[in-house]
């Protein structure tokens, strides 16, 4: 496996990444799983696969780190990919899915506010979901019917905010809930880790009016389960395309 996250500058988000795949190979020891980041760190992924390669792999699974399917995982990924099956066209190459959307990522949002002491599904709360954003207008409609999904789980309400790119802004959603009536407003995080982005929110939201601002997602059990999911996925895909 070649886990392939966004990448930061900030310190604690690649040693983040690192927590969560050792979850994944304390849950898949049989596995060796390898790190790799787009930007702002190393190694790249071009760079592990090509290693691997040279090592006599015949084949590898690339997952990306990534919380919706955007521009990375559309074109960032499969550049990747192209570039490394024109140096080593046996190496066999899968690709799985984003991590999200899944059941399982709500399942850990709802972990982190709890983390921030928020009980799942208060019907004295709303929440607002709060992602990166992205210019790939697919990518912030996931996020809004994400949203739009988690009101069933019997929070007050549930909107969509994006850090970046998009509208609402985190701070201008918190501060809309307050006025229309909510007792209590809470920003989950819908972020993989720490970084500009996420201390932004944090810092926004809490100006805003946010009683609690959830931690990243990070190692969450949940996201340790799902990375291996989507492995495992994408290693039935292939056998089934064999198959055919």
């Amino acid at each position: 496996m070649v886990a392939v996250a966004h990448g930061s500058r900030d310190p604690r988000a690649a040693a983040t990444v690192a927590a969560l795949l050792d979850a994944v190979r304390a849950r898949r020891p049989d596995v060796p799983v390898h790190a790799s980041f787009l930007d702002h760190a190393p190694p790249a992924p071009d760079r592990v696969l090509d290693g691997l390669a040279r090592d006599g792999a015949g084949e590898a699974v690339v997952l990306p780190l990534l919380l919706t399917a955007a521009y990375h995982s559309k074109t960032d990924v499969p550049g990747v990919l192209d570039r490394v099956r024109a140096l080593h066209p046996r190496l066999r190459l899968r690709t799985a899915e984003t991590l999200g959307p899944h059941p399982l990522l709500m399942d850990a949002l709802e972990r982190r506010l709890s983390d921030a002491g928020v009980a799942p599904g208060d019907p004295d709360t709303a929440v607002v979901l709060v992602s990166a954003g992205s210019s790939d207008a697919s990518a912030n409609a996931t996020i809004a019917q994400l949203a739009r999904e988690w009101r069933s789980r019997g929070w007050r309400d549930a909107v969509a905010a994006y850090a970046s790119a998009a509208g609402p802004k985190p701070g201008e959603a918190v501060a809309a809930l307050l006025d229309a009536g909510a007792p209590r407003v809470a920003v989950a995080s819908y972020f993989l880790a720490p970084g500009y982005f996420a201390d932004k929110v944090r810092a926004e939201t809490l100006a805003a009016g946010a009683a609690a601002v959830s931690p990243v997602l990070g190692a969450a059990p949940e996201v340790a389960d799902l990375v291996v999911r989507r492995y495992d996925e994408a290693l039935e895909n292939a056998r089934r395309a064999t198959a055919v």
